[in-house]
């Protein structure tokens, strides 16, 4: 299995890009399957959440995690990263929305609007940036935040084994 993650600040399009990267990968026949980090307790899925939004798209199994709760939507199951990664179904690609201080090969989401410094400037694992406006002064690839499919060529081009 894959692995690769889409990170950036609250409200930098990390969702909405994760929802049509699923699609897209489903489109072209990659088994895909999403993990969610959240900075909060949570209820569970319901209409509007991130999660429901990863389903709804095509995901096939949708993970969530906050520092003391965690569940597997799609499965039905109920520990470590790795080894939560591990109780979902083998997929061609598990892609990741948040978890940006882990050491995954990342993508950042950013839009103006959050008025924040882009983090791939500080860190490395950040491989390219998909952005609202042209950002100068980057040493990874700027891809337009709706251009999916050169996106979605990106992820597969550089996602690496979860294992």
């Amino acid at each position: 299995m894959k692995i690769f993650a889409i990170v950036g600040w609250k409200n930098s399009g990390k969702t909405g890009l994760v929802e049509r990267l699923v699609s897209e990968f489903c489109d072209r026949g990659v088994a895909v399957s999403t993990a969610k980090h959240a900075h909060h307790a949570f209820l569970g899925d319901r209409r509007g959440t991130d999660s429901f939004r990863h389903k709804a798209a095509g995901a096939r199994e949708v993970l969530i995690a906050s520092d003391n709760r965690w569940a597997v939507f799609g499965s039905g199951m109920e520990v470590g990263l790795r080894e939560l990664f591990g109780k979902l179904s083998q997929v061609d690609l598990l892609l990741l929305e948040g978890f940006k201080s882990e050491d995954f090969p990342k993508l950042e989401a950013y839009r103006s609007e959050t008025s924040v410094e882009p983090i791939a400037r500080r860190d490395r694992s950040v491989l390219a940036v998909a952005s609202d406006v042209a950002l100068n002064g980057l040493d990874v690839p700027v891809f337009d935040l709706d251009d999916t499919g050169a996106i979605a060529d990106f992820v597969l081009a550089n996602c690496r084994a979860a294992f």
